[in-house]
């Protein structure tokens, strides 16, 4: 068998998450992490698309792949479909599969990590205040989930890019322009750290005192769509990933958005991911209210 069909056979076996002869992957992390929540996925599907492939030699070849996979989740009465892509990594040698895993990011070098928050005079608005429109966020949210806007740069590690467009979309005003150490902004294929960085971006929320501001909620469940979440995934303090929240499931819980591995209406505590451990911490945002 060639090892296109078997890498195609390989993504079957892995959607059919109720054999018993499947390893466990990140989509039997997801079917469990619902079940445990009293859900129920009576049905997964999805399809694979090859990046790029290389033959190491005769014997040997890699692969890099997409993965893009929904789930349809029952929760009591109602269904909603949570959606998911992920790129991996595998190797095929001899024809047989000898490994397989997601394809990490680091972040990207030329963003420095930054905690400060400093006033700068304010690109758009001068106001402290602004009228946050939910909707229009979580409308440009469901637009690009697995989509890219032409209008800005895509970055390798694209989850707080991807939260900032959202946010700005709602209406929050930029300020800081030019200098990326201050403020939130994006301008002529420029931005300020707080854009991009996932680490910057939490504490530009905590540390803003107008225009653009996150006002910390103590539970995911005092969320509304639109609002933010930050993820500390190792618990070390360096701030990691961003999503938006987009809707609340039949217990009230939020259901996110995020980029990276691209994301719609997921669980929002990321247990099913492969950078969360125990020891990860949260921060709540409220957007748009003081």
């Amino acid at each position: 068998m060639p090892w296109t069909k078997k890498l195609q056979h390989y993504w079957q076996e892995q959607l059919a998450v109720d054999r018993t002869s499947v390893a466990d992957n990140w989509i039997a992390s997801k079917k469990k992490l619902h079940e445990q929540r009293g859900n129920k996925v009576p049905h997964v599907f999805g399809q694979g698309k090859i990046i790029r492939s290389r033959a190491i030699n005769q014997k040997e070849v890699q692969i890099d792949y997409l993965l893009s996979v929904t789930l349809l989740i029952k929760q009591e009465a109602n269904f909603y479909q949570e959606e998911e892509q992920c790129e991996h990594h595998c190797s095929f040698y001899k024809g047989t599969l000898v490994e397989d895993k997601p394809i990490s990011v680091e972040l990207d070098p030329s963003l420095e990590v930054v905690q400060s928050v400093a006033e700068e005079p304010l690109l758009k608005v001068g106001e402290k205040r602004f009228s946050y429109d939910r909707r229009a966020a979580v409308q440009y949210a469901e637009r690009w989930w697995n989509d890219y806007n032409p209008a800005y740069k895509k970055f390798d590690v694209d989850c707080t890019n991807y939260v900032s467009q959202c946010l700005h979309a709602g209406g929050a005003p930029m300020r800081g322009y030019a200098n990326r150490s201050n403020g939130w902004w994006y301008q002529n294929e420029n931005w300020s750290y707080s854009w991009a960085v996932a680490h910057s971006l939490r504490w530009y929320l905590s540390g803003s005192s107008h225009g653009l501001k996150g006002k910390t909620m103590e539970e995911a469940n005092q969320l509304l769509p639109g609002d933010v979440i930050c993820y500390d995934f190792e618990g070390d303090g360096k701030w990691d990933h961003n999503t938006i929240v987009v809707s609340k499931d039949e217990n009230g819980m939020p259901l996110v958005n995020a980029h990276t591995n691209n994301s719609r209406h997921r669980y929002w505590d990321y247990q099913d991911s492969y950078a969360w451990t125990p020891e990860c911490n949260y921060k709540f945002f409220r957007i748009g209210e003081d």
